[in-house]
């Protein structure tokens, strides 16, 4: 997740505590950011193997161009005990079809367990009840299986693809983004770009 500065949530648009039933996604604050980043203790307890490999890119552009504690990500902690086991958020805010994009991500020793499955739910759920959104975008790396199951668990379809990414898409509900599912159009190697 990194914030695009062009394209800032909202002023009035303040990033809740997000609970599921074993995580609380808690707000990024600069000062936990920049603890981070220099490798200092952000007042959290972490988990082993977070910060992940894309946690410092995503805390940069945070403190580089967010607008305050109001603006950025959320950590994704487990609710038993408060340890922070990955991150997620938005990249920016609505572009101009009132699509917002998210990221995510989790320490390696807690993938394959659900978690994701419960954060992007908070997430995606959250973003779409939010003014002006029209849908929900994510980009997954070609060949990260696991992460574009999990979006298509959750209702993401395939909106393209491109050499290195697949482009998935969740309408607000109500509104309709393609026929089929993500999982049906990649398992049967056919591309959802309009016109294809």
């Amino acid at each position: 997740m990194s914030t695009r500065p062009d394209r800032a949530a909202p002023a009035g648009v303040p990033r809740p505590t997000l609970a599921t039933d074993r995580l609380v996604l808690l707000p990024w604050t600069l000062a936990a950011a920049r603890a981070l980043l220099v490798g200092e203790d952000p007042g959290l307890p972490l988990a082993e193997g977070y910060p992940h490999a894309d946690t410092a890119d995503a805390l940069r552009m945070y403190v580089e161009h967010g607008a305050g504690d109001e603006d950025g990500g959320w950590f994704v902690t487990l609710a038993e005990d408060g340890r922070v086991v990955g991150d997620c958020g938005t990249l920016g805010w609505t572009d101009e079809q009132g699509r917002v994009e998210i990221g995510y991500g989790l320490a390696a020793p807690y993938r394959g367990r659900g978690y994701g499955t419960e954060a992007v739910r908070a997430l995606a759920d959250w973003v779409a009840a939010q003014p002006g959104v029209t849908a929900v975008s994510a980009e997954v790396e070609v060949g990260n299986e696991p992460s574009r199951r999990l979006l298509a668990r959750l209702g993401f379809t395939l909106a393209g693809q491109s050499r290195d990414s697949w482009h998935l898409i969740r309408a607000r509900p109500g509104r309709t983004v393609g026929r089929r599912s993500a999982q049906d159009l990649l398992d049967r190697g056919e591309d959802a770009r309009p016109g294809c």
